[in-house]
């Protein structure tokens, strides 16, 4: 254990729960070694492929298991005490497991964070009193928010798990730790408020991606992990070939003989983001309803956005990245559907998938969950299906589609377009009316333009750490639309370029005084 790392996440959002969920920290107010080191046991097993979890000591909780603040708090002539005895009674964990310490400092008191992930090694089992003289080991996991020995059909299903660490989890033989591109690890860490971020231009890729956990093995010879591949590279289909998403439009429907096709590549946050950004650009419309007997008019859309972002999150969550399928995004008039492979884990019945009731026993990809989640891309914990379903509903749309088949090899997800959009209505009363699309990204965009800014400006007003994103997702779109113009166009790389809202962004920020894009 090194008592200089950092923290990869936001402290405060960890101690509040924003980005981990209750069952994966538990709190201790001071020092008590047998029900820590069996915590981190059961953190280490991973029994659910949540992540591991997190022991936070010095920090008291109410009866509700929430954290108190002011914390408690460790005195300062007692920290190094502690780290001793942690380092002693960690090596009594068999096989040897050691969690990433970290010295915190919450509101004036001072607290260590004990990052424990998944063990690549897993059973692990520790001793039911660390300090007696005649120790008697046992396996622990975590039920809910609580460690709990393995016993009877549970132990033999932990034992069964040995060694099946997620792929996501697994070093990579065939790629080095400069693999990662520590630009886009500062990125993250800047994006997610992680107090690394001030330290990493001071560290070399190794050591950054140890701290962050997507890099590992031996001082000697060091490992990239799968999930540091997938989010920190610019070109992750190297390793593994189909990581990209495919949206493929359809003009004369699924059945027609013209299609036309964009392909997504590159680091995995950044791919989302920008197909998400070219479905809504490209292929939303919102049909407003104007009604003779009252002013407020009906608004919809033919496919709501929120539905979409968490179909395509699901499947860059719980696709397969060990096939070489790549995530599809069909659309037509109809329907837009989304697949991925392979299907559900067989845990989940389709009438609970159906109904938005699954609980997955087991994460396909535990880390890429964390990512995504410390991202707030996905709430995870089976939120995604419910949220589909509520999204659909509010726009006034048809019910979505589960599908997969009796092998669960592939899943797929239909969002029927809303029967109002896009369509002539049969009431006389009613006329629809199709408005100009301002996605959610040009809508913000446009908030922060204040006379002649820079790109840099506006970046930073967004707060958004990647550039490329912010350009691809937000700048040329805007531009593209007429909604902001470069102030010297024929030198767009100029380092005095400026931009502006032209007429019709001031126009639309006038009737949207807010940047409520809906």
């Amino acid at each position: 254990m090194i008592a200089s790392n950092k923290l990869p996440i936001n402290l405060d959002d960890l101690l509040r729960q924003r980005t981990v969920e209750g069952e994966r920290i538990e709190y201790k107010a001071g020092l008590n070694p047998d029900a820590i080191i069996r915590t981190l046991c059961a953190f280490a097993n991973d029994f659910e492929n949540l992540g591991g979890g997190y022991v936070v000591i010095g920090q008291d909780c109410d009866a509700d298991g929430r954290p108190v603040f002011p914390p408690v708090g460790l005195p300062d002539k007692q920290l190094d005490r502690i780290q001793r005895e942690l380092l002693a009674h960690c090596q009594l964990i068999q096989p040897p497991y050691f969690p990433i310490l970290s010295l915190e400092v919450v509101e004036g008191r001072n607290l260590i964070v004990l990052q424990a992930p998944g063990g690549q090694t897993r059973p692990y089992k520790a001793p039911e009193a660390v300090t007696a003289s005649k120790k008697t080991w046992r396996y622990y996991i975590r039920r809910y928010s609580s460690t709990v020995e393995a016993k009877g059909e549970t132990e033999q299903e932990l034992m069964s798990l040995a060694a099946k660490v997620p792929f996501d989890d697994r070093f990579n033989q065939f790629a080095r730790v400069d693999d990662l591109a520590k630009a886009l690890m500062q990125d993250f860490l800047e994006e997610v408020g992680s107090a690394l971020a001030m330290d990493a231009p001071g560290l070399s890729v190794e050591a950054l991606g140890r701290q962050m956990n997507v890099a590992g093995g031996p001082t000697e010879s060091p490992w990239s992990k799968n999930v540091g591949l997938l989010f920190f590279n610019e070109t992750p289909e190297r390793f593994f070939p189909g990581v990209q998403i495919d949206v493929v439009w359809f003009p004369e429907g699924a059945g027609g003989d013209r299609f036309d096709e964009k392909i997504f590549k590159g680091p995995l946050a950044r791919m989302t983001r920008e197909a998400l950004g070219y479905i809504e650009r490209n292929f939303l419309h919102e049909t407003v309803i104007k009604h003779p007997d009252r002013a407020e008019a009906t608004r919809l859309w033919n496919f709501p956005y929120a539905a979409i972002e968490e179909a395509v999150v699901n499947a860059v969550y719980h696709r397969s990245y060990e096939e070489r399928e790549p995530i599809e995004v069909r659309i037509s008039h109809e329907e837009l559907v989304v697949v991925s492979y392979p299907g559900p884990d067989r845990s989940i019945r389709m009438e609970d998938l159906k109904a938005g009731r699954a609980v997955s026993r087991r994460y396909r990809n535990r880390r890429v969950g964390e990512f995504l989640k410390e991202l707030q891309m996905t709430e995870g914990r089976s939120t995604g299906i419910p949220k589909i379903l509520k999204e659909m509903a509010a726009n006034g749309s048809p019910a979505p589609l589960f599908e997969t088949d009796d092998d669960r090899l592939a899943f797929v997800i239909r969002l029927p377009r809303h029967p109002l959009a896009l369509v002539p209505t049969d009431t006389p009363q009613v006329t629809p009316q199709v408005t100009p699309q301002v996605t959610r990204q040009i809508a913000a965009l446009l908030t922060v333009v204040d006379g002649d800014v820079t790109r840099q400006a506006m970046q930073q007003a967004l707060g958004l750490a990647d550039r490329e994103h912010f350009r691809k997702t937000y700048l040329t779109p805007a531009l593209e639309q007429g909604f902001i113009e470069m102030t010297l166009p024929d030198k767009p790389l100029s380092s005095k370029q400026r931009y502006r809202l032209t007429a019709i962004g001031r126009q639309w920020l006038k009737a949207h005084p807010g940047g409520d894009s809906a």
